[in-house]
């Protein structure tokens, strides 16, 4: 969904968005045409394992993943984190809610991974990102290796949109964070992309159950394992346990003082987790 955790924010200036070097691996930072769109990645490892890292809601390569570039293993994995259509710095386009926007951003996905001439790979998905690897790995199941996600849901409920509602108006958010986003973004990118973040997302409460890729989780076949925080206030528990239950032989794992921010609060803890499900 969406990240309000400072801890979150304070990754925004850590990392630059050209090549760099962290503990002497290089981080590389490139565009590729993808779907006719210019889209941003970073790329650091040089191992056989190929992993697809996906942000959540107004995220990025830099903005979310800052643990999982710096510390995953190098010589096991190559570690991709793409900036997915009008978010960081694939822009332009700006960024827009049509009603498949989940499925253009796994197309897209896919696609890039493919372009960057990867025959078969894992995805890591974040919250909106989760969202989108999960419908990517439903639909190209002899593509993807494994499915780790966190944050994640296939439905919105009354619950949700309540969530969602109360971030519509930016100027409500904390001075620090919105400050940071507007660093990023500028003041009326932010706030525009928020508010038609929150039509997005709630138009899926109209349908049936409120279904966003409820009826494909059937159709997942690779290893899947949910990773859930226990303290997560902006995706209620029921949502990792749906997904448990409809993703055949998934695990599910509980970090009880994890919030929506888990991977980034407790980042050798999620990286030691999500490496061990991977090898």
């Amino acid at each position: 969904m969406f990240h309000l955790a400072t801890e979150h924010w304070l990754l925004l200036q850590a990392m630059s968005c050209h090549p760099l070097c962290w503990g002497g691996t290089s981080i590389t930072s490139a565009k590729i045409k993808v779907n006719g769109v210019p889209l941003h990645y970073k790329q650091t490892g040089q191992g056989d394992h190929a992993v697809l890292l996906l942000p959540g809601m107004l995220g990025s390569s830099q903005s979310d993943f800052g643990p999982q570039l710096k510390s995953m293993n190098k010589q096991l994995f190559t570690i991709v984190a793409w900036d997915p259509r009008g978010y960081g710095h694939s822009i332009p386009p700006a960024r827009d809610f049509p009603p498949d926007f989940f499925e253009r951003d796994a197309r897209d996905a896919v696609d890039l991974m493919q372009a960057l001439k990867f025959k078969k790979f894992s995805l890591l998905g974040w919250s909106d990102g989760g969202i989108t690897a999960l419908i990517a790995a439903a639909k190209h199941p002899t593509l993807i290796h494994k499915l780790v996600v966190w944050g994640a849901n296939a439905t919105v409920t009354q619950e949700d949109l309540k969530l969602y509602n109360a971030i519509r108006d930016v100027s409500k958010w904390s001075e620090k964070i919105r400050k940071q986003m507007e660093e990023m973004y500028g003041h009326e990118y932010f706030a525009k992309t928020c508010e038609a973040w929150v039509d997005g997302i709630s138009q899926f409460a109209d349908k049936p159950d409120g279904n966003i890729c409820q009826h494909l989780l059937p159709h997942i076949k690779c290893p899947t394992f949910i990773i859930h925080g226990g303290k997560d206030p902006l995706v209620p528990q029921f949502h990792a346990e749906y997904l448990h239950k409809h993703i055949k032989g998934s695990r599910l794992f509980l970090m009880p003082e994890g919030k929506h921010n888990l991977h980034l609060r407790f980042a050798e803890e999620f990286n030691k987790l999500a490496e061990d499900f991977l090898r």
